[in-house]
């Protein structure tokens, strides 16, 4: 079959690779798309390494087909050969087809289409962890979410917004701000007219404090907000694009209970994955199929172009998710 890989000068390449090898509790899935996310540019670059026993090529959400299944995977699954699937990986799904174990599978949800499908993965289980395993979030509840034109942040806030969560986020445009109103945030900080810290002071004084933080960017601008949060917040460290380091005033985190939470999914054990999966489909893909949350596509190109693909997200150009056709 044939992967993406990365050359040694970083270009990348459809190359030929050895068919996969199915485990004892896999599925073998024929990809239809595969949907980019920034952990790929990283494993690019060299910074993020796939799991041990995952494939060299990069990847971590799917759609497709299960052309083939093991007996294990037949027998503890509903899956069947034939059924049309979404799926979640260590790493591979930048390819032709892929062995998934089967709890890492779940069923593409109805009135999606095999695009929307792999773009639901790893960021609705991104999603889910942080705002309800390590944000531990409520209905009533605040929401800070950075970088609201991001794949992330496209199923972030409407996710939240479905189970009664007030959100704001930011970006850095008032152009941008005007691309995503269709996500419904509460309030969209503009960088080019505020900070977030002056915004979050607001938001304090008018008795709506941020209870939930999810963070990739960091630098100064994590350490200037800490003190504007609510009593008990959570601020949830993803990445660090704005920067590793930040000053932060240590009398307000134990004054104020506030949790300074690192968080990332693909450290997790698979078994906690598989759970986070489980409950998508039980708690979420019903809103999903209904259209309340579902992904936004960027832009879709053909597996062969990968290299344009990450061209996009290192622009910062999506607003949403950018994804791979594999199949012809």
């Amino acid at each position: 079959m044939k992967a993406i890989l990365v050359n040694k000068d970083r270009s990348l390449s459809w190359s030929d690779v050895p068919n996969p090898i199915m485990g004892d509790e896999d599925c073998l899935v024929k990809i239809e798309y595969a949907a980019l996310n920034r952990a790929d540019l990283m494993q690019r670059e060299g910074d993020y390494p796939p799991p041990a026993g995952c494939p060299e090529w990069m990847g971590l959400e799917i759609s497709g087909t299960i052309v083939e299944m093991s007996e294990k995977a037949a027998e503890k699954s509903n899956f069947k050969i034939g059924d049309k699937v979404c799926a979640l990986l260590g790493g591979g799904g930048y390819a032709e087809y892929a062995n998934i174990k089967y709890d890492m599978l779940m069923p593409a949800p109805k009135n999606c289409t095999m695009a929307e499908a792999a773009a639901i993965p790893e960021a609705f289980a991104t999603a889910y962890l942080n705002l309800f395993y390590e944000g531990k979030i409520k209905p009533g509840n605040t929401l800070l979410m950075h970088a609201g034109a991001s794949g992330l942040a496209s199923v972030v806030v409407p996710m939240a917004k479905a189970f009664g969560v007030r959100v704001i986020t930011s970006v850095l445009t008032t152009e941008i701000a005007n691309s995503i109103k269709h996500l419904g945030a509460d309030v969209v900080i503009d960088f080019s007219r505020e900070t977030t810290a002056e915004v979050l002071k607001r938001e304090l004084e008018a008795g709506h404090p941020v209870d939930v933080a999810i963070d990739c960017l960091g630098g100064a601008y994590m350490g200037e907000c800490l003190p504007y949060l609510a009593h008990g917040a959570r601020w949830i460290m993803i990445a660090a694009l704005a920067g590793q380091k930040t000053e932060i005033d240590l009398k307000n985190i134990y004054v104020r209970n506030v949790r300074i939470i690192g968080s990332t999914l693909r450290s997790r054990a698979p078994s906690v994955k598989a759970q986070i999966l489980s409950e998508l489909v039980e708690n979420v893909w019903a809103k999903v199929e209904s259209g309340e949350v579902r992904p936004t596509i960027y832009k879709i190109l053909p597996i062969e172009e990968a290299e344009a693909a990450h061209d996009i997200l290192y622009r910062g150009e999506n607003v949403g998710k950018v994804v791979l056709k594999v199949t012809k």
